[in-house]
């Protein structure tokens, strides 16, 4: 009986370590060497408040802002709203308090179906589109690609991402800036803090299936397995960045979807970018573009692949400037 099970141990690792090879050598060659950093010709411009086209600034360039803030939006019509009237007034208030303060909302419309653009339309029209710009993808990018293209076309010096669904209160920027503020000196110039959802854990589990809490826990072994050892919420959708740091990672990101910020992280960990991971607040907003179960079996397949890809150099950290 004990040979049995030990043969059959045996035929089991042999094919546990035949799958892993196949799994790494169709990461390798299926990999896309470069990040994706085209733009088309529609996406070149913003279209100000007057509908005429105005040229979009580069990452590359010197700052003119004190913050930009980014948000990816995919058929976000009935939840932008309320997002913005939120993080418009803090903006306001905060300037007037403060007139040096000086800041930019670029909204991304990732190829939405709906009205999305035109709901961002109306900020622009009201605060002028020196402050609100409204970025029109030609196609659905997916929520890293939008990102990465509203970071591109950014003027700030510091710039925070924040979600469509105003799921985080804004004012909780404060609590990341002084995130940032801790870790200088920035090496370099960069630096990135982190919103933070882990001290709701417990309360949120009481509120999901057992089957979504085991998804949950198996997605946070494998970022912490594979990817990202020190940030216990990787997907918070509040982050802020210096420039330069922003420019190193997104100029090096691969990932697109909903696995960008676990790559983005792991990029910013190999270039020794300090990270500051903030606790804030959080409230969860219906309405959300994750397909339960597949998405996070995306997820883990990127999570698995960006490990490999990076690992056997099919994606190498160089990076490289966005047309």
């Amino acid at each position: 009986m004990e040979p049995l099970l030990g043969d059959a141990v045996a035929a089991l690792a042999a094919l546990a370590a035949a799958a892993l090879s196949l799994i790494t050598i169709v990461a390798h060659i299926t990999a896309t060497k470069m990040p994706n950093l085209h733009r088309h010709e529609e996406e070149k411009f913003f279209v100000n408040a007057d509908g005429k086209k105005e040229s979009i600034p580069s990452i590359h360039d010197p700052p003119t802002k004190e913050l930009s803030v980014v948000v990816p939006s995919y058929n976000e019509e009935d939840r932008l709203a309320l997002m913005m009237d939120e993080a418009l007034d803090y903006l306001e208030k905060r300037q007037k308090r403060d007139p040096a303060f000086t800041y930019e909302v670029i909204v991304v419309d990732d190829g939405s179906k709906d009205q999305t653009a035109k709901v961002a339309m109306k900020y622009c029209k009201k605060y002028g589109s020196d402050k609100v710009r409204v970025l029109t993808l030609v196609k659905n990018r997916g929520k890293g690609g939008a990102v990465k293209m509203g970071v591109f076309s950014s003027r700030g010096g510091k710039i925070l991402m924040a979600d469509a669904d105003g799921a985080t209160k804004f004012s909780d920027i404060e609590k990341v800036e002084e995130g940032l503020r801790s870790l200088q000196p920035w090496p370099r110039q960069m630096a990135i803090a982190c919103g933070s959802r882990a001290h709701l854990e417990q309360d949120s589990i009481t509120q999901r299936s057992y089957f979504r809490t085991l998804l949950m826990y198996g997605f946070h072994f494998l970022v912490w397995f594979l990817c990202v050892k020190e940030i216990r919420d990787t997907q918070c959708g509040f982050k802020l960045l210096t420039r330069e740091a922003a420019s190193q990672t997104f100029s090096a990101l691969h990932i697109e979807r909903w696995a960008f910020d676990v790559e983005l992280l792991y990029i910013a960990q190999c270039l020794k970018i300090p990270i500051a991971e903030v606790a804030v607040n959080w409230t969860e907003i219906d309405g959300s573009k994750l397909v339960p179960v597949w998405s996070w079996l995306q997820m883990g397949r990127d999570l698995l692949f960006i490990r490999l890809r990076y690992l056997t150099g099919a994606w190498r950290l160089e990076t490289s400037k966005s047309n």
